[in-house]
């Protein structure tokens, strides 16, 4: 596990893009895997600042996101899709046929679960970018989730749904389920990517850096078997205040 600690959010987004950008130079056929929410959304912006500046190419990038929303129509401004939309795909030149997410509009969502699994394991990412929940998730693998668990239906805890109902009206009009990667797809990545810049994820972050083995309750415990883990945070993040 490489750790590195940064001063703040802006300094912390720029290392991680840094990584990123290396990758997709050593390898244009690079395969991603993409999360959402405030923590890589400063990985992103430096992303499309590489791609206008430094003449970074997505054309031959795939990508296969973390998790996704049941329950929300088609182009909703609050689905992940729309956040990678409009804070990466239709900034660069990626091919939006190469962009790939859960299918929760099947009207089967065990297929759809068995189809996006089989589908990651076709398709290792050669870097898995992750942000890290206040109750320890990844993606949306809630604590209690088994280390052995692929892409499946999940129940969103209290916790994760209050965290982000800072981008709805109203905590009511959170999605309260979603299909997510799991734990043993994440871990099959080549290298992970964990953004962590709050104070709020201290705990679930020490509890990781502290090596001890994996815990269900705290599932970024996981990462700990990974081979090519690097974690940046912030220095808020890390001291905890």
């Amino acid at each position: 596990m490489q750790l590195i600690v940064k001063p703040d959010y802006d300094t912390m987004s720029w290392a991680a893009a840094k990584i990123v950008v290396n990758i997709i130079r050593a390898n244009t056929k690079t395969k991603l895997g993409l999360a959402t929410g405030s923590s890589p959304q400063g990985l992103y912006g430096q992303l499309v600042e590489y791609y206008y500046e430094r003449a970074l190419s997505f054309s031959r990038v795939e990508t296969f996101n973390l998790d996704e929303y049941i329950g929300l129509p088609h182009g909703h401004p609050l689905s992940y899709r729309y956040f990678m939309e409009t804070n990466l795909f239709k900034k660069v030149n990626i091919d939006i046929g190469k962009t790939n997410f859960p299918d929760v509009y099947n009207a089967d969502l065990s297929e759809a679960c068995s189809n996006y699994s089989r589908m990651l394991k076709e398709n290792v990412r050669d870097v898995q970018i992750l942000g890290l929940g206040v109750n320890g998730h990844i993606g949306f693998n809630e604590p209690g989730t088994g280390i052995d668990t692929k892409t499946h239906v999940v129940e969103l805890q209290k916790s994760t749904i209050l965290a982000n109902s800072r981008f709805f009206n109203s905590i009511e009009e959170v999605p309260k389920t979603a299909i997510t990667m799991g734990i043993a797809e994440i871990l099959e990545a080549e290298k992970i990517l964990l953004l962590v810049d709050k104070k709020t994820k201290h705990d679930a972050l020490i509890k990781l850096l502290a090596e001890g083995g994996f815990d269900s309750e705290c599932p970024v415990t996981a990462l700990q078997k990974h081979k090519n883990l690097t974690v940046i945070c912030t220095r808020e993040a890390f001291d905890g205040n």
